[in-house]
């Protein structure tokens, strides 16, 4: 495990700017050579996902659509309710298509195992995870996540868009409260 540095707002760095970014650069190229005849479609879980996604989609050399959804466990809580709840759907039609969910963390997992029938159910083509981060000691769900970029411990994560109760999510860092 990464060397902690506390910074000012309490929070403790797990990983910098340099780290993410070439852990993404990594995470692209991966990508681009697995569908390199493909045209996938991105599909960002909002609101977490939108930095990694970001930087990600300027990694991916290959030609790649992008949708979006919002789907919530969460609320202002820090554990799960257990109760997912769809706040925004996509706005392409997915079928025959080959899908790659971009994901902040995969923590319990129930999200994203809700998240993979649902989509399932739209008849993709293929259907992957992309996850920046991955929180093995909480995971309730069996997942199978193709690209992770770094696997963290288990405590609160924060930073590079993940938010505590919409706070911290503009930190340029990513760390634990």
């Amino acid at each position: 495990m990464e060397k902690l540095i506390q910074k000012e707002d309490g929070s403790q760095e797990l990983f910098d700017e340099e780290k993410i970014r070439e852990k993404i650069k990594e995470l692209g190229n991966n990508i681009s050579s697995d569908y390199k005849d493909k045209n996938p479609i991105l599909i960002g879980v909002l609101k977490g996902s939108v930095m990694f996604m970001a930087d990600l989609l300027k990694e991916i050399t290959i030609p790649c659509n992008m949708d979006f959804m919002a789907v919530s466990s969460y609320g202002n809580s820090t554990e799960t309710s257990g109760i997912v709840r769809i706040l925004k759907d996509l706005d392409s039609n997915i079928e025959g298509k080959d899908i790659l969910i971009v994901e902040d963390i995969v923590d319990t997992g129930v999200t994203l195992a809700y998240l993979l029938k649902y989509l399932k159910a739209r008849k993709a083509n293929s259907i992957e995870i992309v996850a920046l981060l991955n929180k093995p000691a909480r995971r309730t769900s069996n997942l199978d996540v193709k690209y992770i970029g770094f696997e963290v411990p288990d405590g609160f994560i924060v930073g590079y868009g993940i938010d505590y109760a919409e706070k911290y999510r503009n930190l340029p860092f990513i760390g634990i409260l």
